[in-house]
This record gives C-alpha cells, sequence and structure tokens, in this order.
C-alpha cells in the first residue's frame, strides 16, 4: 500500500466519539434507537458532514440513506460503503456506527489526495438493523434485498404500539425513492468483529467469507392464573415453569448442535407478574443459529418437539424470521484480502457469526465485509471497545478495497 494512501486516524476516531455524544449512557455507550429523535440528530449530523465533503445525500422510502460522492465512468454503479447508525438500548459506540463512518474517512481521505476513482463511491446508512425497537433486525437492507416487503417494513410496531411507517414520517425519513431501486456494483461494510477470534489470535483484520443463517421466534406459554398459597402443586399450570423448561431446551439443543450453533433466550415477560400469583401466561424470544443451513432447521425441529412434548402448559412458537445462511462475493473477497496483505497486519478469512446490513446485500449485490477486533469479543454492551489503531487499519484496507473494486467494476471504455 502507498504511504500517502492512508486515511487519517485521528479524524474517524473523532467522528466516530462525535457522534457517540448523541443519546450516550452513563456507562460509556449509546441508546440510540431506531426512529427517535436521538436517530434524527445522528441522521442530521451524517448529512452534514457528506454534503460537507461534497457528496449528494437522498434517502429511499424507508430512510436508507445514501452519500454519493461521483466518479469520472458516469455509467458505472457505485461502489457502496456502510452500516448502520441505530444502536442497542444499552449498546456501545462502535458496532454500526464504525461502518458508516469509516465510508465517510474513504470519501474525505479520497478529497484529501485529490483523487477520482472510475466509479462513484456511496456511504451509506441502513434503516434499523439492529432490531431493538423495530424486529426484526436488518429490516431495511432486507427489504432493499427483497426478502421482505416494503408494507411488512412499514407495519412493524414497537413495545409501545408505535408503528415504524409513522415514526419515519415523524422524523421527516419517508423518501420518495423505492426502496430497492438504488444499484451497487459492489457493498462494502467494515465493523467490530462482536467476537473473540481476532483478538484471541492477535489478529488484527477478518477477512469475511459470509454469515451464519438466524431463526426468530416468539414465544407465548398459556397456562392458568391462580393463588399462590391455595393451589396444590399437583395439577398447577404454571407458565413459568414450562417456560423454563423450554429454555433449558435452547441451551441444550444449541449445544448439541455445537461448536458452531448457538442459542439465546434475549427477552422474557411474565404475566401477571404478581409474588403471589401463579403465572399463567410468559412470553420469551428465542434466537438460534448456525452456518450450516441443514443443522438450522435441525435446531428448529428440535425445539418444535420440545413445544409438543410439554404438558403443564400450552406452547405457541411463531418464527419471526427465517434468515438463511449466506456466502459473499470472491472478487469483493479478493479485494479485501489482498488490501489486508498490502497493509502488513495480520489477518484471517472468517465467517460472522452476527447478522450484518452486508449479509442480506449479498443476496442481491456483489458484498463482503472487514472485521477488526473489539476487546474481549464483546458487543452489544456499553462497555464495547474497540482500539483506534485497529479500527484506522481497517479502515485502510476498507479504502484499497474500494480503490480496486472502482476499476474492476468501472465499464470499459
Amino acid at each position: 500500500m502507498s504511504s500517502n494512501q492512508c486515511i487519517n486516524g485521528a479524524r474517524l476516531w473523532q467522528s466516530i466519539m462525535e457522534m457517540a455524544k448523541i443519546d450516550a449512557l452513563p456507562g460509556g455507550g449509546c441508546g440510540r434507537l431506531t426512529l427517535t429523535d436521538g436517530d434524527l440528530e445522528a441522521r442530521a449530523l451524517f448529512n452534514r458532514w457528506c454534503e460537507d465533503a461534497g457528496c449528494t445525500v437522498t434517502y429511499d422510502r424507508l430512510g436508507n440513506m445514501f452519500a454519493r460522492r461521483e466518479g469520472r465512468e458516469l455509467d458505472a454503479l457505485p461502489i457502496a460503503i456502510g452500516s448502520h447508525l441505530d444502536t442497542q438500548p444499552h449498546g456501545g459506540k462502535f458496532d454500526g456506527v464504525y461502518g458508516v463512518l469509516a465510508g465517510l474517512e474513504v470519501v474525505r481521505t479520497l478529497n484529501d489526495l485529490g483523487l477520482e476513482t472510475d466509479a462513484p463511491i456511496e456511504i451509506v446508512n441502513w434503516t434499523n438493523e439492529e432490531g431493538a425497537r423495530f424486529a426484526p433486525a436488518m429490516l431495511c437492507s432486507g427489504v432493499y434485498a427483497g426478502l421482505f416487503d416494503l408494507e411488512f417494513a412499514l407495519s412493524r410496531e414497537d413495545a409501545d404500539g408505535k408503528r415504524f411507517g409513522d415514526e419515519l414520517a415523524r422524523i421527516g425519513y419517508a423518501g420518495s425513492e423505492p426502496c430497492g431501486a438504488h444499484r451497487f456494483g459492489a457493498f462494502l461494510e467494515a465493523h467490530i468483529e462482536q467476537g473473540p477470534v481476532l483478538e484471541r489470535h492477535d489478529e488484527v483484520i477478518g477477512v469475511v467469507t459470509g454469515g451464519q443463517g438466524q431463526r426468530w421466534y416468539d414465544v407465548t406459554v398459556t397456562g392458568r392464573d391462580a393463588h399462590s398459597g391455595s393451589t396444590p402443586m399437583p395439577g398447577r399450570r404454571d407458565a413459568l415453569v414450562s417456560a423454563a423448561r423450554m429454555i433449558q431446551e435452547v441451551q441444550r439443543i444449541a449445544l448439541a448442535y455445537g461448536p458452531d450453533g448457538v442459542g439465546t433466550v434475549g427477552a422474557l415477560q411474565v404475566s401477571p407478574n404478581s409474588r403471589n400469583t401463579i403465572p399463567g401466561e410468559v412470553r420469551f424470544t428465542i434466537d438460534f443459529r448456525h452456518p450450516d443451513d441443514a443443522l438450522l432447521s435441525g435446531m428448529d425441529n428440535a425445539i418444535r418437539r420440545a413445544a409438543l412434548e410439554e404438558q403443564e402448559a400450552w406452547v405457541a412458537l411463531d418464527m419471526i424470521w427465517h434468515n438463511p445462511p449466506v456466502k459473499f462475493d470472491e472478487v469483493c473477497i479478493d479485494a479485501i484480502e489482498t488490501a489486508a496483505k498490502d497493509i502488513g497486519q495480520p489477518w484471517r478469512r472468517m465467517v460472522s457469526g452476527a447478522g450484518h446490513d452486508a449479509c442480506q446485500l449479498a443476496r442481491k449485490v456483489p458484498a463482503a465485509m472487514v472485521f477488526v477486533p473489539c476487546r474481549d469479543g464483546l458487543s452489544h454492551n456499553e462497555g464495547e471497545w474497540a482500539e483506534p489503531d485497529h479500527l484506522e487499519a481497517g479502515c485502510n484496507v476498507l479504502l484499497q478495497a474500494a480503490l480496486t473494486l472502482s476499476k474492476q467494476m468501472a465499464p470499459v471504455t
């Protein structure tokens, strides 16, 4: 890599820290949920930075934002770089944000160097990647890729019954461009790993070859409310006891499909939630993941059998999302791998354990990802941390890969 073709690491870090001030939390993280006032403030800041960098900013029907730096080839499809600005309720500074602002730093560096790319470069902010407020995750990149339809996305409701479409209109980001109409030559996403592999092997760059599959469920366990003191143990229909057995099954199934299978119960609601009343209803979520879709289907079959076999209460499983495993594009992977070699940092090929917008995009356009380490593999937590020099290295890989793909994807004249 040419020594004069490097991003400004201090500027990238400063941008991330400035964005982290929006909906900052006491523990050092961020709680910037989709389509809130904080999301609006983050979008406005990102929009201003992009316009200051000479980009033209547009957004589609679902509020996905596209900041375009023109290239010399007018007929070339853009090389897109991006991720998301929304966070978990108690999220960190880097998840998603790094990918968006790394794209901005690539554009700023191209401006500093006076480089005109063959294909245009676009920075993308995808709406509602986290799914923390409106399930499922990666909702709007999913609509873009044809995995969900528009009305499904607009009809999603948060815990307070507020509709996605109404909240999008409220913050003023319901654009006119159809979601999915914006065309890309390729899509690249930089991200913290959200796992421990790179750190454990003392490696700086992850060349991501694909993402594992996911199945999300909403589970309702229905028993019968009754007095805790006067109802004998035999014959009780305790929904929480049944839910506890189901949660144990999630753990057992994930271990049985190891080492790659994982299962998580991340949310649980007990009703009536009274100290002296036997719970009559419990609602909880299940998140199953595996890089092999056939084995992920096996996990699905196993949890359904467990639901049918539960006798103390009635268990209803609603699978709200099936996201099959995805393989990234070899041309994009090669561009990232070559760039990783050129920066002289230790790297490895790897599969993403988490879902990302790039995993949705890969079903429609050539895509791949760059990972950098995060401390202790921790993410979706206020303590999430990435070293500035690692973020800089990942962004340098992104810059070189984008330059390579810009030449490859531009039409031959």
